[in-house]
């Protein structure tokens, strides 16, 4: 949670920062999890989708790598009296005693993987799907690379208990083989004092039939792939829907 300890430096901040008001592919989740269940979200930050569904009456298991990142999302679980379980784990190598109708990568995690990382997402997924079950990933529609001279899009901005916190994107680059995303962070303190730190996110170019096929040698096979719209502060995306191949899609406990 954002509070008076704030600082420039804690990822739970910039994660509701950048990510928190993105709401364009709430409803394609909650139409997939309102066909099967329970749902594991993957890579799930502070929680903007996994609070969502659980909101909905799902059943909702959530996982992240950063600590500080799950916790924030069980404190806004309890705030809300919402049965969320937000579990600290990789997503290349997370055991769960669970089978799910439903495991979900949104905001183009799998492209912030390498493609031996998304193959042991895969592989993971593929153990922790129900017989029936789907995985979605979304993949962004890759934009046109701009600059730091090119016309820039608003900044996220976000008040906590006295703090001001910005995001300025800088600039998308494009090195043929992935996108590099610049921002400045900056955070003000409520007595006014000035933090920033640049930050670079790279994000692999995948189209959705190369992640398909990568799938495929995981026992995924394609069963859609569902539109996401641009909207005026987000590009659009393509969810590339997964199911288990009947050979390999066991539930764990059958294992």
């Amino acid at each position: 949670m954002i509070g008076s300890g704030s600082s420039a430096g804690d990822t739970a901040i910039w994660d509701e920062v950048e990510h928190g008001s993105y709401r364009a592919d709430l409803p394609l989740w909650a139409e997939l999890a309102a066909e099967r269940g329970p749902v594991l979200e993957l890579g799930c930050g502070t929680g903007r989708v996994a609070l969502h569904l659980a909101r909905l009456g799902h059943e909702v298991w959530a996982l992240d790598h950063d600590p500080e990142l799950t916790r924030a999302l069980r404190g806004r679980a309890a705030d809300e009296g919402l049965a969320v379980r937000a579990l600290e784990a990789d997503v290349v190598s997370f055991e769960l005693d669970a089978a799910f109708g439903l495991i979900l990568a949104p905001m183009q995690l799998v492209q912030l993987l390498d493609t031996a990382g998304r193959a042991a997402l895969f592989e993971r997924v593929r153990v922790h799907l129900a017989p029936d079950g789907l995985f979605g990933a979304a993949l962004v529609d890759p934009p046109l690379a701009w600059d730091e001279q090119s016309k820039r899009p608003l900044p996220d901005v976000r008040e906590r208990d006295g703090w001001v916190f910005s995001s300025f994107p800088l600039a998308v680059r494009s090195d043929g083989q992935a996108l590099v995303v610049e921002r400045l962070r900056q955070a003000v303190s409520p007595a006014g004092e000035l933090s920033e730190e640049r930050h670079a996110v790279r994000i692999e170019v995948v189209d959705p039939q190369r992640l398909e096929d990568e799938a495929r040698a995981a026992g995924l096979a394609p069963a859609d792939r569902r539109p996401i719209p641009q909207t005026t502060e987000h590009v659009g995306s393509i969810v590339v829907l997964l199911r288990a191949d009947d050979a390999v899609g066991a539930a764990p406990e059958d294992r």
